[in-house]
């Protein structure tokens, strides 16, 4: 079986969704699809959300019937049959009908996770209207009945894959699903997400619990690129990767694949494919299990970084500090990217400042603390660079008269990361792209 993710932009237009149903049935192998909200849809829902949560209810009402006659527009060119235009104003009643009963229901987080949610299970019921218009038997397989959280928002992979497998049971001889990404129950039943992106995450679970083939990762790029195309003018596609290089790559900033999207993949051995919609016969990426050559292969940016710096000078000899350290950060439930030591002093970095407040209070029991904000890790990735003799060299070469606020090298056999000024990444990129690829 293979499984099939496509994202907000691969669905975002009709003629894009049908060119996806096109794709899901140009083989005879069974297939999942896992389909995103359509482009626009999640942050117009998260707008109301906002609006609804400050008590802006005109506001949330004028957002809503907007976001409405976006709907109306698209099905008139989704579907052509007057049968199928029914079926598909009936789904928009169904969930814009769900949205205007909240303006009358006092926001919650819970809430929240219901609205955002709209999105997934709209473009999923009206791809299934589509393919039904055009004949092609499918079933579809709601997220909410077998993807499950934990209460610490990790997904429950053995529930997973007992649900899916009852699922499919009941469906012996069909050749296509159609699920939706994103959403989730989590450990209370409630309607929940995998957070941004993450309907990367969904497909690679699903993978996983399904045994499949390969997970394809369908967006609107050529597969992974050796550097942000978005910054960096010239860039060349990667054809192969491993799967440790693709997890640091994606953990780093590349926007093509969400971090924890490889792990499960990866774990069960499923190799993960990163294709184009619009140009379904470019080759792509292939990540794999597999070695592949030594040598840089790609380069990526993390923004929204924070420092913080912790100096004092009982950290000299004295066992457990670090320890005490990373449990502060481990009470708040906040990760560290990078660290760096010395006998006095110890630096790290963030990428979730929401608990810093009360980080920092703590840390200030066991020194001097201060923070930089505003930051960036630039990571060079690419089988066994921290060996290669010459790698440190041409990065520090390429960056002279930048000012590097951290370095991570040896770590990773996989990974140099720098930590720099947020405002200087286009620049850092641009020169290592020339200074290690010669771009």
């Amino acid at each position: 079986m293979k499984i099939m993710k496509f994202g907000g932009t691969s669905v975002g237009k009709p003629a894009r969704m049908h060119e996806v149903a096109r794709l899901a049935t140009a083989d005879k192998e069974p297939k999942i699809v896992v389909l995103s909200a359509v482009s626009g849809t999640t942050n117009a829902l998260v707008a109301i959300s906002q609006k609804l949560a400050l008590g802006e209810r005109d506001a949330a009402r004028l957002a809503i019937d907007a976001l409405e006659t976006q709907y109306q527009n698209f099905i008139a060119e989704l579907v052509h049959t007057d049968a199928a235009l029914e079926k598909a104003r009936a789904v928009l009643q169904e969930h814009f009908e769900f949205l205007h009963i909240i303006l009358r229901i006092s926001w919650s987080e819970a809430l929240n996770k219901d609205i955002l949610a709209q999105g997934e299970l709209l473009s999923t019921k009206l791809f299934c209207t589509y393919l039904e218009e055009q004949g092609l038997r499918y079933a579809l397989l709601p997220a909410l009945d077998f993807m499950r959280i934990d209460e610490h928002e990790e997904p429950q992979l053995d529930t997973i894959r007992t649900l899916l497998g009852a699922m499919l049971q009941q469906h012996a001889g069909t050749g296509l699903f159609v699920t939706q990404g994103f959403i989730c129950r989590n450990a209370r039943g409630e309607v929940d997400n995998l957070k941004r992106g993450g309907s990367d995450y969904s497909a690679s679970l699903i993978a996983a619990a399904a045994g499949a083939s390969v997970c394809e990762i369908w967006t609107d790029i050529n597969g992974m690129h050796n550097n942000d195309p978005r910054v960096v003018d010239r860039t060349l596609p990667v054809s192969r990767l491993s799967f440790d290089e693709a997890a640091e790559l994606a953990y780093f900033g590349a926007k093509i694949l969400h971090p924890a999207s490889i792990w499960p993949a990866q774990q069960h051995n499923v190799p993960v494919k990163l294709l184009n919609t619009m140009d379904p016969g470019a080759e792509g990426t292939l990540i794999t299990g597999d070695a592949t050559a030594p040598g840089a292969k790609a380069i990526a940016a993390k923004d929204g970084i924070t420092a913080v710096n912790i100096k004092s000078s009982r950290m000299l000899l004295a066992y457990g500090f670090l320890r005490r350290v990373f449990e502060i950060f481990e009470k708040h439930r906040t990760s560290i990217d990078m660290i760096t030591t010395s006998e006095v002093a110890v630096s790290v970095t963030i990428d979730n400042a929401s608990a810093l407040p009360a980080i920092l209070e703590e840390l200030g029991a066991l020194g001097t603390v201060s923070v930089d904000g505003d930051q960036a890790i630039v990571s060079i990735v690419g089988q066994e660079i921290a060996s290669d003799t010459s790698m440190l060299q041409r990065v520090f070469s390429s960056l002279e008269g930048v000012e590097i606020r951290m370095v991570s090298y040896g770590g990773s056999l996989h990974n140099i990361s720098l930590l720099v000024a947020a405002d200087k990444k286009k620049d850092v990129l641009q020169r290592l792209n020339k200074g290690v690829f010669g771009l």
